[in-house]
């Protein structure tokens, strides 16, 4: 296959996940959609690094793995507080984070 093929479904993955982010406001689904693109991403790197026949895409790849589990396992915490808290899920009406300099 050629890389073409790779490239345009990187582009649409993340695209759909660009647009998830930006429409959605509840904290899982924009987890989601952050999980797509970083997905995209990877996709993007293994077809250069195939293309280029060398192995620093599918190491970057690798890094974009770990450092997408970490920011799931943050994430998810953060939603289960917030929900233990019984505090707002939907991100616009969630002000606990802000510091006050509106």
């Amino acid at each position: 296959m050629n890389i073409e093929w790779y490239i345009a479904l990187s582009a649409v993955i993340f695209s759909i996940g660009a647009a998830g982010l930006l429409s959605r406001r509840s904290p899982l689904v924009m987890l989601l959609c952050l999980e797509l693109m970083l997905n995209a991403a990877n996709l993007a790197l293994v077809a250069f690094s195939r293309a280029h026949g060398d192995a620093a895409g599918q190491i970057f790849a690798l890094i974009v793995m770990a450092v997408a589990a970490c920011e799931v396992v943050v994430g998810l915490g953060l939603i289960v507080a917030i929900y233990r808290n019984r505090l707002a899920i939907d991100i616009d009406a969630f002000t606990e984070l802000r510091d006050g300099r509106d």
